[in-house]
């Protein structure tokens, strides 16, 4: 199978919303709509890549933000790996690595020295597909919340 690995922009959103949906399902391809929307009116840097198939089909996309900050990176600001997702199928056939290598290379030609990301710590998963893709484990956290009440 060949995959190409192409830049989404506006008029790619429902495509973008819909995958978006499948890595993140708590929120509705409207509301990730409504989100992508949002940002690309506010210019907010977040890009979206899309992997496809032969004959067009769509199988995965990944998402990167710059942050002004990231727990584990030595740059400031750094570019994120805000999300990946690739459809079920096409899982163990290098096209996670393809959207990772095309973002590696755009990065690159920015000026950026390093890329983060994160998983949630139960999600071993992730961990062995970020591995794969060539990503150093650089810290574990657990996040705590006191709700303060009078």
């Amino acid at each position: 199978m060949g995959v190409s690995i192409r830049r989404m922009g506006r008029p790619d959103c429902s495509i973008w919303a819909e995958m978006r949906h499948h890595l993140w399902p708590s929120a509705t391809t409207d509301e990730h709509a409504a989100d992508l929307e949002a940002a690309f009116t506010a210019q907010t840097g977040l890009v979206g890549y899309l992997a496809e198939a032969d004959q067009g089909a769509r199988v995965g996309f990944a998402e990167v933000s710059v942050r002004d900050y990231a727990n584990g990176c030595t740059a400031k600001p750094v570019p994120f790996l805000e999300g990946i997702w690739v459809a079920p199928p096409q899982r163990h056939r290098n096209v996670g690595q393809a959207l990772v290598s095309q973002i590696e290379l755009d990065l690159m030609a920015l000026g950026f020295k390093e890329l983060c990301s994160d998983a949630e710590l139960r999600n071993e998963i992730a961990h062995r597909a970020h591995q794969g893709w060539g990503f150093d484990e650089t810290e574990r956290v657990i996040y705590f919340r006191k709700s303060l009440r009078p």
